[in-house]
């Protein structure tokens, strides 16, 4: 899909969607109780989708009532033995994968992941390593589908923390499934954390307990998941950075809803790091507003707020003076090498980013240029090349823009109702 759009302000107030990543957390720690469950979800992406396609395809049910969804499995049918696998679509979504991998080892069930776009070439070392030193066995990585059988065992399982959280978060989820004790040592600092925090944050309520230690987190065995009659997924962070920015880089306020100011999300940073460049903000009652004020840059360290950087860069792309960008490195293996992109976009638009290593150096412009992009297959691209449009001198022209549908298929939508012009062509 190709998506014109013009140079618009936004402003005035949007819903938070529903958090991608507490939905992935909530959905299978509800689909591993031994009771139903109930998920209240008020939208859907393609990420979210894969994790209950994959549940589903392991014989979770998902009897579903407007937003609210009755998740229900028998534990006991997940036995391992049998002849034919089970395959996983998980698509194009880590989250999916590295969650569930650990999962289905834990449980002995024989599977095969499907995967699409550049999953298969992003990393699963050393969790694959680990994985297959406890009793899995695995199909070569980089190919897919990427296949699985055998039992997990329980052990010490070492795991850099500076690679992906996502391996220590699946290994959180299936770890207590097992007869044994676990323990999971970090052999280097742990980035990203507050992504682990939220999957201990959804553990704990659902009656799973882990010890955090000095080197790690300590899992007893032979624990059960406990039922949920009512859980709402909170709004998410991540994605509401759009709008705020936004509101940051034009001249019109937004307020976003339905947001937590005590949620364990990592990206509700967004709001110190736009009060810190200039922005005035403010939060109370689950909601969000952001005031625009002249932005300045500054240097900011992202290694807990990966997803944060697309948006940042394209404040800073009009902020006054020069911003830099670091700790980003895990960002080359994302959807795109989304160092690569964010620069090549805003530098297509009329910016001036220089690429790093580990991140980026922008130095302000009053205003963009305009012109024609490519999302590079990338959901955050898009969405950052939809909101740099808000200040360009000439339309912005996204080809790739379906990418937002892997996290937020509204996004469009939601921008016209901000008071943009958006003119979608299918191609």
């Amino acid at each position: 899909m190709r998506v014109l759009i013009e140079n618009r302000l936004l402003g005035g107030s949007v819903r938070a969607i529903p958090s991608k990543s507490m939905a992935h957390r909530h959905f299978i720690a509800a689909a591993l109780a031994e009771a139903p469950s109930r998920v209240v979800c008020p939208g859907m992406s393609e990420d979210i989708k894969a994790t209950m396609d994959c549940l589903e395809a392991m014989g979770v049910m998902f009897n579903r009532k407007k937003s609210e969804y009755e998740v229900m499995s028998e534990t006991k049918k997940w036995s391992a033995g049998a002849d034919e696998a089970l395959k996983l679509p998980c698509k194009e979504s880590g989250s999916t994968l590295r969650f569930l991998l650990p999962v289905v080892a834990a449980l002995g069930i024989k599977v095969e992941f499907h995967e699409e776009g550049r999953l298969p070439q992003r990393p699963l070392s050393p969790l694959y390593e680990e994985l297959q030193k406890h009793g899995c066995r695995l199909s070569p990585q980089g190919v897919t589908p990427l296949r699985c059988q055998g039992k997990l065992e329980a052990g010490i399982y070492e795991i850099p923390g500076n690679i992906s959280s996502q391996f220590i978060t699946g290994l959180l989820f299936a770890l207590p499934l097992l007869k044994g004790d676990s323990e999971i040592r970090l052999t280097s600092a742990l980035e990203s954390a507050r992504y682990v925090d939220m999957t201990l944050q959804v553990l704990k309520q659902y009656g799973v307990v882990v010890s955090c230690t000095e080197e790690g987190f300590q899992i007893p065995g032979g624990q059960s998941y406990l039922a949920q009659q009512s859980v709402q997924i909170e709004g998410d962070w991540s994605n509401a950075a759009f709008w705020l920015t936004a509101a940051a880089m034009g001249k019109k306020k937004v307020t976003v809803t339905c947001l937590d100011e005590n949620s364990t999300q990592g990206d509700k940073k967004i709001l110190d790091i736009l009060k810190r460049m200039g922005a005035k903000v403010e939060q109370r009652d689950w909601e969000a507003t952001v005031t625009p004020e002249r932005l300045d840059g500054t240097d900011i360290d992202v290694g807990d707020i990966p997803d944060l950087v697309p948006i940042l860069a394209a404040a800073a792309a009009v902020s006054r003076g020069k911003t830099r960008i670091y700790n980003a490195g895990r960002l080359r293996l994302k959807e795109s090498d989304r160092l690569k992109s964010v620069s090549q976009v805003l530098n297509g638009l009329g910016g001036q980013v220089r690429e790093l290593e580990d991140g980026l150096e922008i130095t302000g412009r009053e205003r963009l240029a305009g012109g024609r992009v490519d999302a590079a297959g990338d959901h955050r691209i898009a969405m950052m090349a939809a909101v740099a449009a808000m200040v360009c001198e000439n339309p912005v022209e996204i080809c790739g823009a379906q990418a937002v549908n892997k996290s937020y298929p509204g996004f469009f939508e939601d921008y016209q109702s901000l008071g943009g012009k958006v003119v979608m062509e299918q191609i």
